[in-house]
């Protein structure tokens, strides 16, 4: 498979959508947080969680149709 086949290929384009999914879940789940301090925090903490997966995922997207 040559390089235009690979960057073109289908995988990409899903793991692209995929990532900005997670990444949109991440930051609409931040401001689901209730008013009670530690379920902020809770929040906070699993929302950047979605929004780093999000991120990498759409970067290794990336540089892989880069590559």
């Amino acid at each position: 498979m040559n390089r235009t086949e690979e960057a073109n290929d289908e995988k990409n384009y899903v793991l692209i959508v995929l990532a900005v999914i997670v990444g949109v879940f991440g930051v609409y789940y931040r401001f689901a947080a209730p008013d009670d301090t530690w379920h902020v925090s809770f929040y906070n903490w699993i929302a950047n969680i979605f929004f780093i997966i999000g991120i990498g995922l759409a970067l290794k997207a990336v540089f892989t149709i880069l590559k």
